[in-house]
């Protein structure tokens, strides 16, 4: 007899058996293997759900996890049954269909799987993201949000979850990532997260480089959309920051210097760039808003206070400190360093490190290492994960001691020992190196 669990895995199994592009080699795929056509027909089958509920859809190549996130904290602390579409997961694949912040159900997934096998089998080459985006509308639909946030899983214009029409449309930070689809500059990954505005649906924009900021502008502007610039339109400070979280300054007036009329608000998450991402995400709630999605100052206060989003600057603990990234690209990791010399300055890193091959190591190196005392270089399960000793050979021009230990949980126990009481002990590189640790970590605490 099959237990819930075996039926589970069963149904991953199932899911995985088609193209899954976040597993295959980045030199294996072209463009035009993306296809809107197969998730508009695959939608139309369901009864196209997504039309059924007011979204925020979210692109960006950092962030975007944090701004949908903060946004889904808010909308349901206003009373809003909310669902939160996000990719990848850091423990469970029904992390990444959430509703008022609960995973689907194990059964739920497997049986609505089941239901959908013959629609499945009808739309030729359909992939695993694909079916998992279908998924999650329908299962917003079936329980009744009242809005979604849905996060873009590669680039925005060719993305699965590009079927949507939102009420508002947000791109967060742009820099180098997926360059062998997107495009080697920053106007082509532009162009590329551009896809996602809709003509006469307003865009919310993180401040960009000057190269990107044209292209989202002149995008913006052929699709009569308004574009409303976090920075620009409205202006954030921050204000104090611990380790608990920090306190930032929000406001629309650029002559205001009344502190009264600057809305106060505090975040969890830690580091400069989750002040940015907060106020995109403050940026997005009132411009949807304005569009008829009722939200409170207070409501966005409450939210934003309560959000959770492991894996971004996660402290597992204090002393020693023990800190998770996902940041897996080199901007991520440039804002990586500037929050560790933040909240710890000057304290010894022991870094553990592991990465996909198609990933900018030398760039994420080149940020990282100058700091770090010690390095330990990993392999995670992910099929596109690179050999630790070419790791060791991408870190050699820094002349730092180089472990090689090749398992992660292995690796972390060994991490431990190397920091004593006196190191920080750093892992990032990959969310599925965070993972990892992040499951060892609580498994252990749960004895």
């Amino acid at each position: 007899m099959n237990t819930l669990v075996d039926r589970y895995q069963q149904t991953l199994d199932y899911l995985f058996s088609f193209v899954d592009f976040s597993l295959v080699h980045t030199f294996q795929i072209s463009a035009d293997r993306f296809n809107l056509q197969r998730m508009r027909d695959f939608a139309h089958l369901l009864g196209d759900p997504q039309e059924c509920y007011p979204i925020i859809h979210i692109a960006g190549t950092k962030g975007k996890g944090s701004v949908a996130a903060l946004c889904a904290s808010a909308l349901q602390a206003a009373g809003y049954k909310v669902g939160l579409y996000t990719s990848p997961h850091l423990d469970d694949y029904a992390e990444r269909i959430r509703v008022d912040g609960q995973n689907i159900p194990h059964e739920t997934l497997i049986t609505r799987v089941e239901e959908l096998k013959p629609l499945i089998a009808a739309i030729p080459e359909i992939t695993t993201f694909e079916i998992t985006t279908a998924l999650a509308f329908d299962h917003f639909a079936r329980q009744g949000v009242d809005a979604a946030v849905i996060e873009v899983g590669l680039g925005g214009r060719l993305d699965a979850t590009n079927i949507v029409t939102p009420l508002v449309s947000v791109i967060t930070s742009l820099s180098y990532d997926h360059t062998q689809l997107l495009g080697d500059t920053l106007a082509k990954i532009a162009f590329e997260k551009a896809g996602i505005i809709k003509p006469g649906v307003p865009v919310v924009v993180y401040p960009q480089r000057e190269e990107a900021q044209q292209v989202l502008q002149q995008v913006a502007k052929e699709r009569n959309s308004s574009l409303i610039q976090v920075g620009h339109d409205i202006l954030v400070q921050a204000v104090d920051h611990s380790l608990a979280g920090q306190t930032i300054l929000l406001w629309q007036d650029s002559h205001t210097t009344d502190p009264v009329q600057k809305l106060r608000l505090s975040i969890p998450l830690l580091g400069q760039h989750q002040v940015w991402n907060a106020a995109t995400a403050y940026t997005a709630l009132i411009t949807a808003a304005q569009h008829g999605l009722d939200i409170s100052q207070d409501a966005i206060r409450d939210g934003f206070s309560r959000v959770q989003w492991p894996g971004r600057f996660e402290v597992l603990q204090p002393e020693p400190p023990v800190v998770l990234d996902c940041a897996h690209n080199r901007d991520s990791a440039y804002q990586l360093r500037l929050t560790l010399d933040e909240y710890y300055p000057g304290r010894p890193v022991v870094l553990l490190f592991g990465a996909s091959e198609d990933k900018d190591i030398q760039g994420m190196f080149a940020e990282l290492l100058p700091r770090v005392r010690e390095l330990i270089a990993v392999k995670s399960f992910h099929p596109r994960a690179i050999a630790p000793s070419i790791l060791q050979e991408l870190a050699a021009p820094y002349q730092l001691p180089v472990t090689i230990i090749p398992e992660v949980v292995d690796a972390f126990a060994e991490a431990r020992q190397r920091a004593g009481r006196e190191a920080l002990i750093l892992v990032t590189g990959s969310i599925f190196v965070a993972a990892a640790v992040r499951i060892a970590w609580y498994k252990h605490q749960e004895g």
